[in-house]
């Protein structure tokens, strides 16, 4: 097994070195063939939606990186713990436009773990109904 880093990710998703994008689609592949196994961390996911993103280099909306980033985290030769929380980061990102990635990850992480309630002083929580955003008491 071997581990992919954000920039085979974004080689491909942004086709911008036609050769380096040739190359990745054969790895996505393979894997989504079986013939090969990977695996990446939420860093790296993480590293992929922000350079994507309308606060970065390529400017997209939550919707697109979700609809671009979902099939490669869905294929069958990509081994990532816990995969259904970033799939459902994506689609919390996609959903809350005030959200950044990282904020999304955090709710899919409390739903997974059943947690609720949270400590923040990011409002931006506040839009998401089924987390309770609670600033700490002095």
């Amino acid at each position: 097994m071997r581990f992919i880093d954000t920039n085979i990710f974004l080689r491909y998703l942004t086709k911008d070195d036609p050769v380096k994008a040739a190359a990745c689609y054969a790895l996505f592949q393979r894997l989504e063939q079986g013939s090969e196994q990977a695996t990446t961390s939420e860093t790296i996911i993480a590293e992929v939606v922000y350079v994507l993103s309308a606060r970065s280099h390529y400017g997209l909306g939550g919707t697109e990186i979700r609809a671009r980033l979902t099939p490669l985290l869905v294929l069958r030769g990509l081994r990532i713990a816990h995969k259904r929380t970033y799939l459902r980061a994506l689609d919390l990102y996609a959903t809350y436009a005030a959200l950044d990635f990282e904020d999304a990850l955090t709710i899919s992480h409390m739903e997974r773990t059943g947690i609720t309630d949270l400590y923040s002083y990011d409002t931006d929580f506040d839009q998401v109904p089924s987390v309770i955003r609670r600033d700490p008491a002095p």
